[in-house]
């Protein structure tokens, strides 16, 4: 059977990346995550303080660093489901964080970040065989994916699975912050200068505010079987 590249992008907590992973784990695709690239970045500038009292980058500081942030994907067999490794730590609990989440739209919106993300990313993806979720994956990443999917919820729907998802996990949760924090990361994935957040002209949208997670996997596994077929 022939491997394709399959590109999930869509809007922050709407799910794309559980469906993504369920969808590679189903096929026997290779999974990865870009929004926890950015926020692995996001996380190792938080730790050298390389953000400004104003929540700004210190831009050069961060492109001289750069070269020193490795970034990797292992499998978890606990989870079934692979871990965000910086620097060979695994930081997947830490990324997940309100914390990281107020300051990574900034860092996914600078230039050299992105270009040097986007230059990783097609690396893992050049075999096809992958399955990719993020923000530009069908249009900047692999433009020329043969399924391309992109995925949308309302801001409340989305601000009340992420307060869930933190409340499971034991961690503060505020849903009125949750919100606004949903609302400026659209704000700013959707106007930022360099790869900013919008469906491809051939992508399949999905608006999976009323779906449960199993309608999802089933309604992406008929997409999945169409593109093969084509």
């Amino acid at each position: 059977m022939k491997k394709i590249t399959i590109a999930v992008d869509g809007f922050s907590s709407c799910g794309k990346s559980t469906m993504a992973k369920d969808l590679a784990k189903k096929i026997g695709y290779v999974y990865v995550d870009t929004g926890a690239m950015y926020r692995a970045v996001t996380l190792f500038a938080m730790r050298n303080n390389l953000f400004n009292e104003d929540g700004s980058v210190k831009l050069p500081e961060l492109e001289l660093c750069l070269p020193e942030i490795n970034i990797s994907f292992q499998f978890n067999p606990e989870t079934g489901r692979p871990d965000t490794y910086l620097n060979g730590e695994v930081v997947e609990k830490e990324i997940r964080g309100m914390e990281v989440s107020n300051h990574v739209s900034p860092i996914a919106a600078i230039p050299f970040v992105r270009s040097a993300m986007v230059e990783q990313q097609q690396q893992m993806g050049k075999d096809k065989g992958v399955v990719m979720d993020g923000r530009d994956i069908g249009t900047t990443v692999f433009p020329d994916a043969e399924l391309k999917i992109f995925v949308t919820a309302s801001a409340e729907v989305r601000a009340q699975r992420r307060y869930d998802e933190l409340q499971e996990k034991g961690q503060p949760a505020d849903f009125a912050d949750i919100l606004k924090n949903v609302q400026e990361r659209d704000y700013i994935d959707t106007h930022r200068e360099v790869s900013p957040l919008k469906k491809a002209d051939d992508a399949i949208e999905l608006d999976n505010s009323h779906m449960t997670i199993e309608e999802q996997n089933k309604w992406l596994i008929k997409q999945y079987e169409r593109a093969i077929q084509g």
